[in-house]
């Protein structure tokens, strides 16, 4: 039946145009999604075992996790900051926060080295009983705000919290290894909970989350023990979890192909079955009448000052309405969802063509969720030395024909080159002419290598013709790594973003965006082409929801406070 359903699964050059990856939507299958739907299901215990803050909140906390399978805790350091000291860029070297994802029980001795450690980041050591590594920043207008409500006995206004979305803001969240952690093999072999992309770095975002409600609660009755009230729930579920996501993310998706293509396998496997095997019955329907006007209220809440998003956010609001009236008049005629997204190619913008296929898959979580646990791969990038230099051709011709289609001749097509800043230590766009460090740039633009190697190929077949790859590349030696590229990704049915990433006008934005979606990130607020701010688990339970029913957190809306004096 799988077999059957990767016939019916889109082509390549649809799901990897970069136009189209950067218009991706959060979906059922996203990491934050998955992860608070195993949390939820298998009642996960979290509880604050340590909570020593003074009364400006500033202090050691420390929640312990106990799933069916282990034990975590999960450390975190508050320190008093001024607003001067406050910097979002990777090279601060103080924050309001700071915190680790641990296993096992933390006692008083580990404590102390992770005290010593973790407030310094980049700049401290932990051991590998450590997952994951991250800090945050307050957002300081909205949180004064919020604070002096409570103080004064009066719920927030959701309209000036709909304005930041968060208290606190991420400025990078680490894991993998680095800095001495658990490597990705450890994790995903001892630690089933956590067995999952990203997993650990999105659970230590839920959980910072949690404590800046904790500890804004906290902060309030230490300030006002008389006339301070405790956050409504439903506000606190509207928080998220602020994120400025730049170009140290970009490169990602390109440098890991083979996962990539496995991400998006899952989603398109998950799209296939639901546009072709599941029946559009009239309660499906009326769900998803339902959620178009849901996803319509939920864009039209969007803040964003960036020009281009808001007016993607009007066309999209304005074709739901038109989705909407079409599936309306097609009613017991709808056979398949395959007509309502066949209809979408064909009308609508591309936005909107992949929300819809977001909400088909929301209302079939039957044929969609178990697929969840698809999307781990352990890359595996060789050479066939034996393959014919004829075959290795054939293959380039097959699979990167949008890379040879390129004119790289055209000065407009290969200027824009991606660096490491020395000074920033973060990934940067330069342009030849205008940046130096081209001699430096790092080797993302696939296509133009692609076409390099291609180049050199026809020619050395030209003497060679009867050659293999081993004896091409001792003639050829710079062509190791992309010919490796080549045969590696072309095992692999969605490994390669069909994109110039040399072209003056690239958009980094969409590679952003496209990650984003697969974390689980619904809103975008664009500041360039080059980063974007965005809230997680804005709508998502709280860990005093586990064990109890609640309702679906996708397309998160303003809770409706009609309460007096909420």
């Amino acid at each position: 039946m799988l077999s059957a359903i990767a016939e019916r699964m889109r082509p390549e050059e649809e799901v990897m145009d970069l136009t189209r990856l950067g218009s991706l939507h959060s979906s059922t299958l996203s990491f934050m999604r998955t992860l608070v739907r195993h949390i939820m299901k298998e009642e996960w215990t979290i509880e604050r075992r340590v909570f020593n803050l003074d009364d400006g909140g500033h202090g050691t906390a420390i929640y312990q996790i106990a799933t069916p399978n282990d034990t975590f805790s999960f450390v975190l350091f508050s320190e008093q900051l001024a607003d001067e000291d406050r910097n979002d860029r990777v090279i601060a070297t103080r924050w309001d926060l700071t915190m680790a994802l641990c296993e096992g029980i933390v006692d008083d001795i580990w404590l102390e080295d992770l005290r010593r450690n973790v407030p310094r980041q980049e700049a401290g050591r932990v051991d590998a009983r450590v997952f994951s590594l991250s800090r945050a920043n307050r957002s300081s207008r909205l949180f004064s705000y919020v604070l002096d409500e409570l103080c004064a006995g009066r719920q927030p206004d959701v309209e000036r919290i709909a304005e930041v979305g968060y208290l606190y803001r991420t400025t990078a969240v680490y894991g993998s290894g680095k800095l001495g952690m658990a490597d990705w093999n450890k994790v995903c072999t001892k630690f089933p909970d956590f067995a999952r992309p990203y997993a650990p770095e999105m659970f230590i975002c839920y959980l910072l989350r949690q404590f800046s409600l904790d500890q804004i609660d906290h902060i309030a009755k230490s300030r006002a023990p008389d006339s301070a009230v405790a956050l409504d729930d439903r506000l606190k579920r509207f928080f998220g979890i602020g994120n400025s996501t730049g170009l140290g993310m970009a490169p990602y998706l390109v440098n890991h192909g083979e996962l990539f293509s496995q991400w998006v396998e899952m989603r398109e496997t998950a799209l296939a079955q639901v546009l072709h095997k599941a029946t559009p019955t009239a309660w499906r329907i009326n769900l998803f009448h339902d959620l178009v006007k849901r996803a319509t209220k939920h864009f039209a809440q969007t803040r964003t000052s960036d020009e281009e998003q808001i007016e993607r956010n009007r066309v999209l609001v304005a074709e739901l309405a038109e989705v909407g009236t079409w599936v309306s008049n097609r009613n017991d005629k709808l056979t398949t969802w395959f007509d309502l997204s066949d209809h979408a190619k064909k009308t609508w913008s591309l936005e909107t063509q992949e929300l819809i296929h977001a909400i088909c898959m929301e209302i079939h979580p039957e044929l969609v969720n178990d697929l969840e646990d698809n999307c781990t791969l352990v890359p595996k990038p060789s050479v066939d030395p034996a393959m014919t230099t004829a075959r290795l051709r054939q293959l380039i011709e097959q699979r990167y024909d949008w890379a040879l289609e390129i004119d790289f001749s055209d000065p407009s097509s290969s200027d824009a080159f991606w660096y490491r800043s020395e000074e920033k230590l973060e990934p940067r766009l330069g342009f030849v002419g205008a940046d130096p460090g081209v001699e430096k740039q790092m080797p993302l633009p696939i296509g133009r290598r692609v076409r390099d190697c291609y180049d050199a190929l026809v020619e050395d077949l030209a003497a060679h013709p009867k050659s293999d790859v081993i004896h091409f590349l001792l003639r050829r030696p710079s062509q190791k790594s992309i010919v490796r590229r080549i045969q590696t990704m072309s095992k692999h049915k969605y490994a390669e973003i069909r994109a110039n990433l040399a072209d003056r006008n690239v958009r980094p934005m969409d590679l952003l965006r496209c990650k984003l979606a697969f974390f689980g990130v619904s809103k975008f607020d664009p500041r360039s082409k080059l980063w974007v701010r965005n809230t997680m688990y804005q709508g998502a339970p709280l860990i005093d929801d586990i064990g109890k029913t609640y309702d679906s957190w996708f397309l998160p809306l303003k809770p409706e406070m009609k309460e007096a004096g909420a």
